[in-house]
């Protein structure tokens, strides 16, 4: 298998010199040039020809944001990982980067105590996602993808009274177009674990609320969940719903990641199922790993329902596939059409009158 050629971005030398290294450990991996700012990288694509190009967001003469736009109208295809400082202009310059095309993010470590550790970062944080982009994704289950299962609304269908949302790769463009579509009145809670860093998902929600009719907030530990409002859960928090005698309200810890996530869509997904059981929509949206499944077998066996966005539509099929090719989803939904279908599945019961 030939190996996944890589272009290292960043004005540091120190920066490019310890990607680099770190990147050619890899027998998989091939460092195939360098560069110090966005002009010498456009010049350099066409000389290299990269599978993957690492980019640096602030960069003199020309920054990652100028240079991936750059970037993006000659090489439509070419996968961007942007590699940013997690400080409060840097999330929000990534997340603008994500908004123009970037694949995917990685950080830059930061006070982690040692070089090795500080390498260790890069590793786990870089690798496995250009690996992902360099090559092809498999396909989970190409029957499954073209012939959804599809469990029909009927007069059995349970009330819905919150849906709670796992993403990752390709999740902040997937959130705004669903929650975008959702009207001012939407009639539930929504709660949503997007895997992000501190500082990313705070800018995030800001982001998302500019842009949607409803209100999209970080999520607050003891707020009474309300129709019509959605909570993102925070950076290195787990979050979690409890009920007291008249409400549910929101709860966050820090108790260990699970599938390497926190915040983890299958903790939330685990409390969403105890506290509402059939009550409940889990929605998986497009990202890398299985974060959700196990958590999607709880809402189903809690009689609850499942949506999982088609692998057309997402950039990457790995969260919602797996959850489709363990038989949980109750439909297979493109993205464009996600808003709609949730707004059916909850509406049914009132048109009803059940």
């Amino acid at each position: 298998m030939p190996k996944i050629r890589v272009l290292v971005v960043d004005d540091a030398v120190i920066v490019r010199s310890r990607v680099s290294k770190i990147l050619s450990s890899d027998p998989q991996l091939e460092v195939v040039g360098v560069a110090a700012n966005g002009r010498i990288a456009l010049a350099k694509i066409p000389q290299v020809n990269p599978d993957v190009v690492i980019l640096d967001v602030e960069m003199p003469e020309m920054n990652g944001l100028e240079t991936l736009a750059s970037l993006r109208q000659i090489y439509p295809h070419l996968p961007v990982i942007m590699f940013s400082t997690s400080t409060q202009d840097g999330a929000s310059a990534t997340l603008e980067a994500l908004s123009l095309g970037a694949s995917d993010y990685a950080t830059k470590p930061s006070n982690l105590g040692s070089v090795e550790a500080a390498n260790q970062h890069i590793r786990e944080e870089l690798i496995p996602k250009i690996k992902l982009f360099g090559q092809e994704i498999p396909v989970f289950s190409a029957a499954l993808a073209t012939n959804p299962i599809v469990v029909p609304i009927s007069a059995k269908t349970p009330r819905v009274d919150v849906v709670a949302i796992g993403v990752s790769t390709g999740g902040p463009n997937a959130l705004t177009t669903l929650l975008s579509a959702l009207p001012a009145d939407f009639p539930v809670p929504i709660l949503i674990v997007q895997h992000m860093p501190p500082m990313f998902t705070q800018l995030l929600a800001e982001r998302l609320s500019s842009k949607c009719q409803i209100p999209v907030a970080e999520a607050v530990p003891g707020v009474v969940l309300k129709p019509g409002q959605a909570w993102i859960a925070p950076g290195d928090f787990h979050l979690i719903v409890e009920r007291d005698a008249d409400a549910v309200r929101l709860a966050i810890h820090q108790a260990p990641p699970e599938n390497s996530c926190r915040p983890s869509v299958d903790v939330l997904l685990r409390s969403v199922a105890q506290v509402y059981g059939a009550a409940a929509i889990a929605v998986i949206l497009t990202g890398m790993g299985q974060d959700g499944l196990h958590g999607c077998q709880f809402i189903r066996e809690a009689g609850g329902q499942v949506l999982a966005q088609d692998q057309a539509s997402s950039v990457v099929w790995g969260m919602p596939g797996f959850v489709v090719n363990a038989g949980l989803a109750n439909q297979i939904v493109p993205l464009e059409q996600m808003a709609s279908v949730i707004m059916q599945r909850i509406c049914f019961d009132k048109r009803s009158g059940l």
